[in-house]
């Protein structure tokens, strides 16, 4: 290799020991002696409404997905939370879910941003189990409360709502009775 290719591919750290994202606090005092300000979030434009009037948003996790539509309610203070189970059947979220934990999750995107009773929301949750069913609940409405006002993004995302948990079972290996579980070594 030349000396002028070596020069070229420098180090990509930039001077003074700081990282690319400014992890460290020495770092982040740095930049902001340097009159760098901290990255604002990009503000996003409100979704319209479908021509039924309803906002959705989906939600995954593990095998669990839940699709939600929102809209306002029709009097202030009375909106309400419905799981659809079939086309005509539809349950309160105390009675779907029966755990504290998964009535949490799923009350948990309107009680941060202050909309609890503003809005109808009809759930239809599908696969999984009661703990995922919730958790996607959570993801759907937070997205679906993103579009109808981008204003309450920032404490949605603070709040860890609007983050897809991409953890799912590991699939089995053959020669292998699991995902990492191996048959006992015998050596003779």
């Amino acid at each position: 290799m030349t000396d002028s290719f070596a020069t070229e591919r420098s180090s990509p750290r930039p001077a003074g020991g700081a990282s690319l994202l400014g992890g460290s606090a020495l770092a982040q005092a740095v930049a902001q002696d340097e009159g760098h300000q901290p990255m604002q979030r990009r503000v996003r434009e409100a979704v319209p409404p479908d021509r039924h009037g309803w906002w959705w948003g989906t939600g995954r996790r593990k095998t669990a997905v839940a699709r939600v539509r929102m809209k306002p309610a029709a009097k202030e203070g009375q909106g309400e939370v419905q799981i659809q189970c079939n086309r005509k059947k539809f349950k309160p979220v105390a009675e779907y879910f029966t755990e504290d934990r998964d009535r949490g999750d799923v009350y948990a995107p309107l009680d941060i941003t202050g909309t609890k009773g503003r809005f109808d929301i009809v759930i239809r949750a599908t696969g999984g189990g009661y703990m995922g069913q919730a958790q996607a609940v959570r993801l759907g409405i937070a997205r679906a409360l993103r579009d109808y006002d981008p204003s309450l993004e920032d404490a949605l995302r603070d709040a860890g709502f609007l983050s897809r948990d991409a953890r799912k079972v590991e699939r089995k290996k053959y020669g292998q009775p699991g995902a990492r579980r191996r048959f006992q070594f015998s050596k003779r």
